[in-house]
């Protein structure tokens, strides 16, 4: 304990004068001893003059200094074990001023047994110490079960526990269900269970494309042998197992992988965990760590990464959204902690930029539905009141947007949201129909005019915002629109995208009031409009798209040069049909013979391409 105060004052001189150089860890107390942070340094000295420096320090240490009575040091040896000590005094002591990870479970894998004669399938948490092999981690029990669960029917490799299998003198109920083969009894010799076992590995190591092949040609014979119904429960095998194994390789390595992907918002932290293991996601596990005010990013990411994989498994890379202060620090903590090299990576390029951007929507996502609970929703409708100068909290938001393809398959949709959040049951699109193509203002005027012309006959409620995503020009088509009706009761607010046409710059135009608004992009008020404004962009793409694929009446595959009648053949029955092969990442499709690289990226852009 190095506390040198005698009058409830912390005499930070006296303190500096006798600190150490080198590295370990500080813990700043309160006045009733309890621990309010704890943090590491390279070098003591320094790192804690910076905290009574009379200028310059952040709101979140500004509070932090004001609360703290006394500072307690540990000097470590190395840098590397300060982290480590950090990690291990966070997680016992829980301080408020730290980001706190509030997930401590272990991971589960599959594990393959490798003393017996007949060697058993089984979920495994906790520590490795048995002999054979462990797949994973997976994020989840659940994810684990799901790949038993389909191992089970696919391979039929034996599942139950040891005591269960050698007492056995008949076969149990999974032998009648076709589960399993009956190795307990003898059903089955050792070599054709061994077999068995082999393409169970060969699966979880993602290289099943054998058995593919084979499925393939056992659907075709039963075809020609009139044998439909057998076809297609071949047919639906396929389909099963080129679901799991739908592998998003990461620059064409083996990738073998974690992506992290962090968001901060509205004083709410999300970070999306994407577990990569022999190029197949695994799955991804949410966390929304406890965080003190004004962090960011960059401070969530870099304490999530020692707080989560000092006691867990860490794979050879770690993709990251951010880049972090601490990188090499960690790297080397890390690594020694795992015994092989990790290395922490944020700028990329190609597949494994798609990935990061993956993990990134993945959390924004998330991290908006957070927000939009309940009691999310109310505080936010109270900012939007505010900031809208209304009289009462708005009950009912109504979003308008238009999706097309240069003037094909126009649609407007109209989405709604109230203080429980949105109203999907209230979701309304709209054919746009003899207008002059591409002329978003006449696509707008008739959206707006065929919903609230039925909205007065049928004397429903109406909303007390009308946002409108565009600018002046689509503000004054809705004001027209409701002038011409006679709605006075809704206020008008336009959403344009501000001259950057980046997120949190947007500007609200609201003629009633005869003025513009520039928001904080931190304001809740705002997330609440970008929140709305975005789901009815995603309500009118996905209309637009079913229009235009209705329109057209082809298989997609046809405009595809190079895509002949035996080439659309062959993909349909190594896929088990079109949804299978929309489905399809691009290493998939090259697996197939004939299909080049760039082929692949055509077939997968015209199912995935944005338009």
């Amino acid at each position: 304990m190095v506390d040198d105060k005698s009058d409830n004052t912390f005499d930070a001189r006296s303190f500096l004068r006798t600190l150490t150089s080198r590295p370990g860890v500080y813990r700043m107390l309160d006045a009733e001893e309890g621990i309010l942070y704890v943090g590491k340094a390279r070098n003591l000295k320094q790192r804690l003059s910076s905290y009574f420096r009379q200028s310059g320090l952040a709101v979140k240490t500004r509070a932090l200094m004001q609360q703290m009575a006394s500072v307690e040091v540990t000097v470590t040896n190395t840098e590397a074990e300060a982290l480590i000590l950090e990690n291990n005094l966070i997680k016992a002591h829980r301080p408020r001023y730290n980001v706190l990870l509030r997930d401590d479970k272990s991971y589960p894998f599959i594990y393959l047994s490798s003393e017996d004669d007949y060697p058993r399938l089984a979920l495994q948490r906790g520590a490795r110490r048995r002999k054979g092999r462990y797949f994973g981690p997976y994020p989840n029990a659940g994810a684990v079960r799901e790949s038993l669960h389909l191992l089970q029917k696919m391979f039929r490799v034996r599942q139950c526990e040891d005591s269960f299998f050698s007492h056995r003198s008949r076969p149990c109920l999974q032998y009648q269900i076709k589960r399993c083969t009956a190795p307990c009894v003898g059903l089955i010799s050792i070599e054709n269970y061994a077999e068995d076992v082999r393409h169970t590995v060969l699966f979880l190591e993602g290289r099943s494309s054998t058995l593919n092949d084979e499925l393939v040609g056992r659907m075709e014979r039963s075809a020609e042998q009139l044998d439909y119904e057998q076809a297609a429960v071949y047919r639906d095998q396929i389909s099963s197992l080129r679901r799991v194994q739908e592998r998003q390789y990461v620059s064409g390595e083996s990738g073998d992988l974690d992506i992290l992907a962090c968001v901060v918002s509205g004083g709410i932290a999300c970070v999306q965990v994407f577990f990569v293991r022999k190029g197949i996601n695994l799955g991804n596990k949410l966390f929304f760590p406890k965080i003190p005010a004004d962090s960011s990013a960059e401070d969530v990411l870099s304490a999530f990464v020692a707080q989560f994989y000092l006691p867990n498994p860490v794979p050879a890379q770690l993709l990251m959204n951010c880049a972090l202060e601490d990188k090499l620090l960690l790297e080397r903590a890390l690594s020694e902690r795992a015994g092989h090299k990790v290395s922490l990576s944020h700028r990329v390029r190609g597949e494994r930029a798609r990935w990061l951007q993956l993990g990134v929507s993945n959390a924004e996502q998330a991290l908006a539905a957070r927000l939009s609970s309940q009691a999310g929703m109310e505080k936010r409708l109270v900012m939007l009141q505010n900031l809208l100068e209304l009289d009462d909290l708005p009950n009912r938001i109504e979003c308008f947007d238009i999706s097309h393809t240069q003037g094909e398959g126009t649609v407007a949709s109209c989405v709604v949201f109230g203080r429980d959040g949105a109203r999907k049951s209230d979701y309304r699109r709209f054919g746009i129909r003899n207008i002059v193509a591409g002329d978003d203002y006449a696509a707008m005027e008739q959206a707006l005019l065929r919903r609230y012309t039925r909205l007065k006959k049928e004397d429903c409620t109406l909303p007390d915002i009308v946002l409108i995503d565009g600018g002046k020009g689509q503000v004054g088509v809705a004001a027209k629109v409701l002038e011409e009706l006679q709605i006075d009761e809704s206020l008008i607010v336009g959403v344009s995208k501000g001259p950057e046409r980046k997120p949190g710059m947007e500007i609200l135009h609201i003629p009633a009031q005869h003025r513009q608004l520039d928001l904080d992009s931190a304001s809740p008020a705002l997330h609440l409009i970008q929140q709305i404004r975005d789901e009815a962009h995603r309500f009118a793409i996905t209309g637009h798209r079913q229009k235009r694929a209705r329109a057209r009446n082809v298989s997609p595959l046809e405009g595809i040069p190079g895509i002949g009648p035996r080439r659309r053949q062959q993909l349909l029955k190594q896929f088990g049909g079109i949804q299978e092969v929309a489905r399809a990442g691009i290493e998939d499709l090259c697996k197939i013979a004939g299909i080049s690289r760039a082929l692949a990226q055509q077939i997968y852009d015209v199912f995935h391409g944005d338009n």
